[in-house]
């Protein structure tokens, strides 16, 4: 198994910090611990999914909004 260890230690503390300062990122890694992921699995989850928004913001040229990539969860939270 091939692993980027600067990208596994850049996405940890990437998605450390946006539980603080997002609200979609926070609501997303608490469902998913709520669901029973444990404590890394869900950071580990909440970084793909940022990384999948940094890839499709990169692909079309766009700025990251936080309204597209946590749609559902900033709903609930307001």
């Amino acid at each position: 198994m091939v692993k980027n260890d600067r990208l596994n230690h850049v996405g940890y503390l990437w998605a450390f910090s946006a539980l603080r300062s997002s609200p979609g990122a926070d609501t997303h890694y608490r469902r998913r611990r709520e669901q029973g992921d444990w404590h890394g699995a869900a950071q580990r989850h909440l970084f793909n999914r940022m990384i999948g928004q940094l890839y499709h913001c990169l692909q079309a040229r766009e700025l990251f909004d936080e309204h597209i990539a946590f749609p559902s969860e900033l709903a609930a939270a307001a």
